[in-house]
């Protein structure tokens, strides 16, 4: 999905007049955002780069992810970076899902050991989220080697 239809959808949700009210930029410009930009492999659009495909860039440009971050923590969320796939051949599912449940498990022995006292210091809260986002990038690394792995052998 491309930037600009990000935008299309969500001035599904918001009014592209109230965006322009509120952001301080004209009504044109906002419906330009969300139409595909001008040059790109013969499409004939606004020619306005939007928002997102400012961000986009200027993350490029600084190579630092706490721009993410920030954006993520914003929204409500929270950024985790997607581990670089290191699949090769022979790939077996067996350890790598073993690999996944002990760091599932050691996720659940570090919630559980901070526990004890029946409180979480900001310390064991730091520990957890640390574990939790190994968790979180091991997953991600795991299904993409599944998503680019062989399967034949299973059978």
């Amino acid at each position: 999905m491309e930037s600009h239809d990000v935008l299309h959808d969500a001035f599904e949700k918001v009014s592209p007049k109230q965006v322009a009210a509120e952001l301080g930029v004209s009504l044109s410009l906002v419906y330009k955002w969300a139409q595909p930009p001008s040059g790109d492999a013969g499409e004939t659009g606004s020619g306005s780069r939007n928002p997102l495909d400012r961000v986009v860039e200027l993350i490029r440009l600084s190579q630092d992810t706490a721009i993410m971050e920030w954006l993520s923590r914003k929204s409500g969320g929270y950024f985790v970076r997607n581990p670089h796939s290191d699949c090769r051949a022979g790939f077996e599912v067996v350890p790598a899902t073993h690999e996944l449940v002990q760091q599932f498990a050691d996720l659940l022995s570090e919630i559980s050991q901070a526990a004890l006292d029946n409180k979480i210091t900001l310390a064991e809260a730091q520990k957890i989220r640390q574990c939790w986002d190994e968790l979180k990038s091991h997953a991600e690394g795991f299904v993409r080697c599944c998503e680019e792995g062989d399967f034949a052998s299973l059978h």
